[in-house]
């Protein structure tokens, strides 16, 4: 559609030299371009999905052709069929090798981020972990946290009780001797701040107790 052709509308029957207002004429042209490009977008689109559909027939009718006439349909069919399988379980192996391993890394990650007692109390809480059927997503486990405060709960003596250990320390700043002096029972606080075993620590505590200000 072109402006002139709007200009030179015969408007006599409303009135001598009447004709359509320029703002009227910019609001027509610009809706008739508006349908314009929609409709070449539209084409655009079809033409990409004729486009698509005739490859993929030229691609099949390929395939056809290289198939020996006289292939017998039943067992082409077949060996169709058994490769279709073959892929699905290569594509459903490569899956579910991934989540495992992704279900690792994060598990790995939140598990080294927890002070435990010991190497045997981090593989009890890791084999509960994993027995609980969690799945990974966007790197993270979904319930994790929740379920080790669960197992916080029912075995806390495997997880390392942060606020005595700080306790422990601040004692120690307070009974006049350096960490590297050695107490009575042969070892400093240091290497007692060192003992992962929360037991095996209280005793080394008892058995050195003039350098946390005991007697």
């Amino acid at each position: 559609m072109e402006r002139d052709f709007l200009r030179n509308l015969d408007l006599s029957a409303l009135g001598e030299g009447v004709q359509l207002p320029k703002s009227v004429i910019d609001a027509i042209m610009a809706e008739n371009g508006n349908d314009i490009n929609g409709l070449r977008a539209q084409i655009t689109t079809l033409t990409g999905e004729r486009d698509d559909w005739k490859s993929r027939a030229e691609t099949a009718e390929a395939i056809v052709q290289r198939i020996p006439k006289d292939q017998d349909p039943e067992k082409l069919l077949d060996a169709l069929q058994a490769a279709q399988r073959q892929l699905e379980e290569a594509q459903n192996d490569f899956a579910s090798r991934t989540a495992a391993r992704d279900f690792d890394d994060a598990l790995k990650k939140t598990l080294d981020g927890i002070k435990f007692t010991s190497e045997a109390a981090r593989r009890d809480v890791e084999n509960q972990v994993r027995a609980a059927g969690l799945t990974a997503k966007d790197g993270a486990i979904l319930g994790l946290t929740d379920l080790l405060g669960q197992i916080r709960e029912k075995d806390a003596a495997a997880f390392v009780d942060e606020k005595a250990a700080g306790q422990d320390g601040r004692k120690a700043r307070f009974t006049g001797k350096e960490p590297h002096d050695a107490g009575s029972g042969g070892m400093t606080v240091e290497q007692i701040a060192g003992i992962k075993d929360r037991a095996q620590r209280r005793a080394a505590i008892a058995e050195n107790l003039e350098l946390f200000g005991g007697k």
